[in-house]
C-alpha cells in the first residue's frame, strides 16, 4: 500500500467540498456562435506523450480543467517542464524511456484518464509510483488496465478491488505482450500502447470493437512505430514498436465532442433555437451520439471541414427539431460512452420509444450512472425502464408534464450538466443537487449556456 511517509493520503469518503446545486428553467430559444474547450482525450494524450518525447511540443486549444491539469503535474513529476505562454503550453520532454521516479503520491483527483493512462506510461519503468484519487475516483475499479500491466512484469499494490490508492513496481525489463481487450475500452487500449512503448520488441492490442483511436494517431504523429491491420474476423490489431524515438511536435486541439453533445441537445429541445457549434472533433469513433440524433431527425448540418493534426473537425449548425424515438444498437455503444445521459435527455423530448443498447459495455465511471440516469428522470416524470445494459425512454414531445424535481448527481459531471440542459426544455424548473464537480470536464458550461439565452441559476 502506500508509504505513510510519502505525500498525504487519499480524500476521505466524507470530506467533500459544499454542494453547489443550480436550477434550469424553460427558456427562450437558444442562439448565437460557441466556441469549446478542447477536447480532453486529446489534451491528456499531447501532455504524456509531449513529456515523454524528446524536443520541445507546443499544444494550442488544451483543455485546462481538472482533469487534464492533473495529467500536467504528473508529467512534471516524472521531470518534464511544462509552462504556458500566451494562451498557449509548451512541453520539455525526456525522451523515451527516461522518466524519472516521482517523488511523492501521483493525485489525479476525479481524472480516471489521466490516472490510467499514466498507469500505462509509466508502470513499467523500473521504480515506484503511487497513485491517488479524491472519493469518487477512489471507487472506480482499476483492474482493466492493472490486468494486463501485471503480464508486463508489473507489481501492484491495491486497495481491495484494484482500486486507488494503488503503488505501482516496475521490472527490470517490461514484457511486450498481445492484449485482447475484454471489453471495449480506449483507455485500457491506450494505457497498453504506452506501456509499450517502454518494452523491447512489439506490443500488441487487439480489440474486437473499435474504440476511440486517439491514441494510435498521435503516437505517429510524435515519430512511434505504429501498424493498424483488421483480420478477417473483423479484430482490430494495433502494434507499437517499443524503445523507439519519439520528437516534440505542434499539437492544436479540436473542441471537445463530448461537450458539444450538451449544447447540441439544448438546442435541438429548446423551441426556435438555432446555435452554431465551432471547431468540433468529428472523429468517426467519437460520433455516436451526433449519428443518433440524426436518426432522430435531429436538424444538424457539418460546414468548413477540416483536418487539424491528423483529426477531423468540423463547425455545426443545430436548429430545434421534432425528434422521434430510435433504437441504438449495442455495437455503437463504443462511440458514444460518454453521452448516454444527455442522450437519455434528448429521448425524453422525441415522439415514442428511444431503446439505448449496450450500456453495460461502457468502463465504471463516476457513478452508477444509468441507475442514476433512470432515477432522475422518473423523478421529472419521464416514464423509462432500465436493465442492466439498456435504457428505455419513452418521450413527451414539448416537455409537457417534466421536471419539477431535484436530481441526484452522485458526483456524476455529465449528469449534472444533462439534467441542467433537460430544464431548459421541461414544463417545470429541474434542479441539480451539485455542480461542482462540472469544472472537471467543462468549466465554462454555465456561463456559456446563459449566454446563448439558457435561464440556469
Amino acid at each position: 500500500m502506500l508509504d505513510p511517509a510519502r505525500e498525504g493520503t487519499p480524500t476521505p469518503m466524507t470530506d467533500r467540498p459544499p454542494l453547489l446545486p443550480a436550477t434550469a428553467r424553460r427558456s427562450p430559444a437558444l442562439a448565437g456562435h460557441v466556441g469549446l474547450p478542447g477536447d480532453r482525450s486529446i489534451s491528456h494524450r499531447a501532455l504524456l506523450l509531449g513529456g515523454l518525447a524528446s524536443g520541445e511540443t507546443r499544444i494550442s486549444g488544451l483543455f485546462e480543467g481538472d482533469d487534464v491539469l492533473y495529467s500536467a503535474k504528473a508529467m512534471r513529476a516524472f521531470g518534464a517542464r511544462i509552462d504556458k505562454a500566451g494562451g498557449e503550453w509548451f512541453v520539455r520532454g525526456l525522451g523515451n524511456g527516461c522518466l524519472l521516479e516521482p517523488e511523492g503520491v501521483l493525485d489525479f483527483g476525479n481524472s480516471g484518464t489521466g490516472a490510467r493512462l499514466a498507469m500505462g506510461l509509466a508502470g513499467v519503468y523500473d521504480m515506484t509510483t503511487w497513485f491517488r484519487g479524491d472519493a469518487s475516483l477512489s471507487r472506480r475499479p482499476m483492474g482493466r488496465v492493472l490486468d494486463p500491466l501485471r503480464l508486463m512484469g508489473v507489481q501492484v499494490e491495491s486497495t481491495p478491488g484494484d482500486r486507488l490508492p494503488l503503488t505501482l513496481r516496475g521490472p527490470k525489463t517490461a514484457a511486450p505482450i498481445a492484449y485482447r481487450v475484454p471489453v471495449p475500452s480506449a483507455q485500457v487500449k491506450s494505457a497498453v500502447l504506452l506501456a509499450g512503448l517502454n518494452a523491447p520488441g512489439v506490443t500488441t492490442v487487439i480489440e474486437p470493437v473499435p474504440t476511440r483511436d486517439h491514441t494510435e494517431k498521435m503516437l505517429r504523429v510524435f515519430g512511434a512505430g505504429v501498424e493498424i491491420e483488421t483480420d478477417a474476423g473483423g479484430l482490430r490489431h494495433i502494434r507499437v514498436e517499443g524503445q523507439g524515438r519519439l520528437t516534440g511536435q505542434s499539437v492544436a486541439v479540436p473542441g471537445d465532442p463530448s461537450a458539444a453533445a450538451f449544447v447540441v441537445v439544448a438546442a435541438l429541445i429548446v423551441p426556435g433555437s438555432d446555435v452554431v457549434v465551432e471547431n468540433v472533433l468529428i472523429n468517426p469513433t467519437r460520433n455516436g451520439l451526433f449519428d443518433t440524433l440524426l436518426e432522430m431527425g435531429a436538424s444538424i448540418e457539418m460546414s468548413n471541414r477540416r483536418s487539424s493534426g491528423g483529426e477531423d473537425v468540423a463547425d455545426l449548425r443545430v436548429r430545434a427539431s421534432q425528434l422521434r424515438g430510435v433504437t441504438v444498437p449495442p455495437e455503437r455503444a463504443p462511440s458514444m460512452i460518454d453521452e448516454h445521459p444527455v442522450l437519455a435527455v434528448a429521448a425524453a423530448f422525441a415522439e415514442g420509444e428511444t431503446l439505448m443498447q449496450g450500456l453495460a459495455e461502457s468502463p465504471p465511471r463516476e457513478s452508477d450512472r444509468l441507475a442514476l440516469v433512470a432515477a432522475g428522470l422518473r423523478a421529472n416524470g419521464v416514464d423509462c425502464e432500465d436493465g442492466k445494459d439498456w435504457l428505455l425512454v419513452r418521450g413527451s414531445p414539448e416537455g409537457r408534464g417534466l421536471g419539477g424535481k431535484t436530481v441526484e448527481t452522485g458526483l456524476d459531471h455529465r449528469i449534472a450538466m444533462s439534467f441542467l440542459v433537460m430544464g431548459l426544455a421541461a414544463e417545470s424548473a429541474i434542479t441539480v443537487d451539485d455542480t461542482g464537480m462540472i469544472s472537471a470536464s467543462f468549466p465554462q458550461f454555465v456561463e456559456l449556456m446563459r449566454g446563448l439565452g439558457a435561464e440556469i441559476e
